[in-house]
């Protein structure tokens, strides 16, 4: 064999064994997922349930940090400007694609990102206070009718997907309802329960346990089709709305030029622990599904949502 060639082999082998080892190696530190949303909502529910996968997978520790605020954008602008190394990685929700029409983002919530992983989707709850005497869809419509801007809706925050897609509902039904936002999910529904706002787009990880428990009372759900957990609950498309439609998903970004080989390690463990079944069971149960996928399939979801919210926000004149 000639020497030089086997000398060329000999490094080339070992260059993909030192990639190898290192892509193998990663994490060698904790990793931080950013959650742009206050504790004790559905953004809040996903980041810690993927933290804990890739803490017990990866053998190192995955921190939530909770920087809410701003409709997500605070957190989102956090993740999306942090060091590209491979250990800062932000959990974003539909909220993400609805920004860009409400607010004038310091970052390309396309163009400045790796997608990494789609990790749930599932609807938004349609909940009231057990006082209003509704059971559908329509005979809220004729309630919040018979007394334009007497009903108050809670929502996480301005310009949240909860926000603009209650908008988008109450245009859609020609009613109106006057808004009252609060700086997370946990503190809408506390007050919507206490009766100081009378209904609530929830996601259905923090919402359905109070509709179990009889504190609120859901009458419909907002995605075209209806869910495992809870098929009794109508669509708003079916209760006479067909052209309304929200969907709820959650998923991993990282900054732009990420390190391919953490890309990939998160991707494939997560797409691993998305198939347990003990993990689907759990989402399920919070009225979600497990999705996973390759970064690309996540990067068109993105995609698709900034083409079809950012218009809808700005033809609403939604505010932050």
């Amino acid at each position: 064999m000639n020497k030089n060639f086997a000398n060329v082999t000999l490094a080339a082998t070992l260059a993909a064994a030192s990639g190898l080892a290192a892509a193998q190696a990663y994490p060698v530190k904790p990793v931080r997922i950013v959650a742009p949303f206050a504790p004790g909502g559905g953004t809040d529910f996903i980041a810690r349930s993927a933290a804990q996968k890739l803490t017990e997978a990866l053998g190192q520790q995955f921190i939530v940090e909770n920087r809410p605020g701003a409709g997500g954008t605070i957190g989102a602008e956090f993740g999306v400007k942090a060091p590209a190394d491979g250990y800062t990685m932000t959990v974003i929700a539909t909220s993400y694609t609805v920004n860009p029409g409400i607010y004038k983002l310091p970052y390309d919530p396309l163009n400045d990102i790796t997608p990494v992983i789609q990790i749930s989707q599932g609807p938004l709850i349609f909940a009231i206070h057990p006082s209003l005497p509704a059971k559908t869809v329509k005979e809220f419509v004729n309630i919040a009718r018979s007394k334009p801007d007497a009903l108050n809706f809670a929502t996480s925050g301005s310009g949240s997907i909860v926000h603009l897609s209650t908008e988008f509902f109450l245009d859609t039904a020609k009613i109106k309802a006057v808004h009252v936002p609060y700086k997370g999910t946990g503190p809408a529904l506390t007050d919507t329960i206490a009766g100081h706002t009378q209904f609530l787009f929830g996601s259905p990880t923090v919402t359905l346990p109070h509709v179990k428990s009889g504190r609120l009372r859901a009458i419909a759900v907002t995605t075209t089709e209806r869910i495992k957990t809870s098929p009794e609950l109508p669509t708003i498309a079916e209760s006479g709305y067909k052209e309304f439609s929200t969907i709820l998903w959650h998923g991993l970004i990282a900054p732009k030029n990420f390190p391919r080989q953490a890309t990939e390690r998160i991707n494939s463990t997560l797409n691993k622990a998305l198939q347990d079944p003990d993990m689907q069971t759990r989402l399920q149960a919070d009225g979600v599904e497990a999705r996973g996928g390759t970064p690309e399939q996540f990067a068109a979801v993105i995609k698709a949502d900034l083409a079809r919210w950012v218009p809808i926000a700005r033809r609403l004149g939604i505010k932050p």
